[in-house]
């Protein structure tokens, strides 16, 4: 292997869904940055195509094609542009999910009358939608016998946070498939495909930018017993995750595979005292 440049992304093909939303933004500029070229997917194709142009304008490579995580038709079209455009994708990165209003447990509510549709929902969100992309674009990795998958997991799925309880479960059951995908692929094409994980904290993103903040800037309630129980005493910004991202779809992380990789100041190692 080239040491040279581990940490390279040059002559990759990389497809990031969720490519719209706050933290895909940092990676879709950080993946074109490291030298990939960047498909952009989302649903919101006024910021798809703004970011696709912007990397083009910079001397990068970018497309944006517009598509629902959970429609595996718009999947299949992408997946035929894709490879029409680039003839191969090296690496997916499943940025696509969330949570949804309706997956939330008010500290006032009944828990034992919870909105099982919110949750149902939010457990298809942030589970298939990880896994039907990675079906449809993992599926041209496996014939070219090689690539990356990265999924987004959360400090959520590892420690209790109260109020997300939908959102939590979906992030806990990204981690099992992380795992168990990565075993199975390595047992199918031995070290030829990776599956791993990064795990976030705290960063303020459209879904949870009011629940942490106020409009001044100043922190609420829930966004102080963060910060409390966050080490670095600080929420994370999105380029902060590219490093990981950088790290997991390049050669540099070649033996690494079913791993959830940290990024989140401290959160998930500090017992609060």
């Amino acid at each position: 292997m080239d040491t040279t440049n581990i940490f390279s992304l040059k002559n990759k093909v990389i497809v990031v869904t969720g490519g719209t939303g706050i933290l895909g933004g940092a990676f879709v500029k950080g993946i074109a940055n490291a030298g990939g070229a960047v498909v952009i997917l989302g649903r919101n194709s006024t910021v798809g195509n703004e970011r696709a142009d912007e990397i083009n304008a910079s001397g990068g490579d970018a497309i944006f094609i517009a598509v629902d995580v959970l429609e595996e038709a718009d999947l299949l079209k992408a997946k035929e542009i894709i490879l029409e455009k680039y003839g191969k994708i090296d690496g997916l990165v499943n940025a696509a999910g969330g949570n949804i209003p309706e997956a939330v447990v008010q500290p006032d509510a009944d828990i034992f009358n919870m909105n099982i549709d919110g949750m149902k929902r939010a457990m298809v969100l942030n589970l298939w939608g990880t896994i039907i992309p990675t079906q449809i674009f993992g599926s041209v990795m496996a014939q070219k016998g090689s690539g990356s998958i990265v999924n987004i997991s959360s400090v959520s799925s590892k420690q209790v946070v109260t109020k997300v309880l939908g959102y939590s479960m979906g992030k806990a059951a990204v981690d099992i498939y992380t795992q168990w995908f990565g075993v199975e692929v390595a047992n199918r094409f031995g070290d030829a495909i990776r599956v791993n994980a990064i795990m976030p904290g705290f960063f303020l993103t459209e879904q949870n930018r009011t629940l942490l903040t106020q409009p001044d800037g100043s922190y609420t309630d829930r966004g102080n017993s963060v910060i409390k129980n966050t080490p670095f005493k600080r929420f994370g910004k999105p380029e902060e995750l590219v490093g990981a991202l950088v790290y997991l779809l390049s050669d540099a992380s070649k033996f690494v595979t079913g791993m959830q990789l940290g990024v989140d100041g401290g959160f998930t190692v500090f017992s609060g005292v």
